[in-house]
């Protein structure tokens, strides 16, 4: 998987009606890293992370893990990639392990049976996002912020080595925002590839790789984070100046710091 784009995309564009949302956009990505897709609103990154996710239909070529999307199935394809949006439509009144649970389908046989591998990868999802403590509420009375963490558990569930966040931050806590980000470094460490909507440029500068940048459905920019996240680019798509230390920052603190 190292030697081998974990996505790679060849004129990809998304059009609905007569407005396009994307508009030919390429790129290559391999696993075993963070990718900030960045852009401002309505610059296309919810449409493109739910085109990778198989949620839109598209012209031009997209490739899963050396696969052809349009040729996978919807388990084969759920085993892939695991998408976490940034509004969900989920209002149930399951338990939050129920809801976690359900990102376990890909791998039931024909007659929907379990797979043994199924509670330890529960398990392990819930305690990666802090959710353990939830496991009993019901998803439907849980704060936004907590939906959004339960939400990030069931796509860990899948086990899945391509990760979609569209704005995982997004109403969380200072320590949770920080947990996530830490979360999600760890991820491209043991080999998956995250690919993670943000709009704070700092948090991405914090967390990234590499980064894609898009504006009016057009890919502006891509490569190593540093190198998108500069001055140039952000002055021709945001249209303001990077100002150095200019912003409060955060860290969670290490085991040896932390009060007894």
């Amino acid at each position: 998987m190292a030697d081998r784009a974990c996505i790679e995309a060849h004129g990809l564009t998304v059009q609905r009606g007569d407005r396009i949302l994307l508009n030919e956009i390429s790129f290559s990505l391999s696993g075993s890293q963070v990718v900030a897709l960045l852009g401002p609103n309505g610059a296309g990154k919810s449409t493109l992370l739910k085109t990778l996710a198989g949620l839109l239909p598209f012209s031009g070529t997209l490739w899963l893990d050396g696969r052809e999307a349009a040729r996978l199935g919807r388990q084969e394809r759920a085993r892939l990639v695991a998408y976490v949006p940034q509004h969900s439509a989920l209002d149930a009144s399951l338990s939050v392990r129920e809801v976690v649970a359900h990102g376990r389908f890909a791998y039931r046989d024909v007659w929907g049976r379990p797979d043994r591998r199924d509670s330890p990868a529960i398990h392990r999802a819930m305690e990666m996002t802090d959710t353990c403590r939830l496991a009993d509420r019901s998803f439907s009375r849980l704060s936004y912020g907590e939906r959004r963490l339960v939400l990030l558990a069931r796509a860990l569930a899948t086990e899945a080595r391509v990760l979609l966040l569209d704005e995982p931050t997004a109403a969380l806590d200072v320590t949770h925002a920080l947990g996530l980000l830490h979360l999600v470094r760890d991820l491209a460490g043991r080999g998956c590839l995250v690919i993670v909507a943000l709009h704070q440029l700092n948090e991405a500068a914090q967390a990234s790789d590499q980064a894609l940048l898009l504006a009016a459905g057009r890919l502006v920019a891509a490569g190593p984070a540093t190198e998108v996240i500069a001055a140039g680019p952000v002055r021709q798509v945001y249209g303001v100046e990077i100002v150095p230390a200019a912003q409060f920052g955060y860290r969670l603190p290490d085991r040896k710091d932390a009060a007894p």
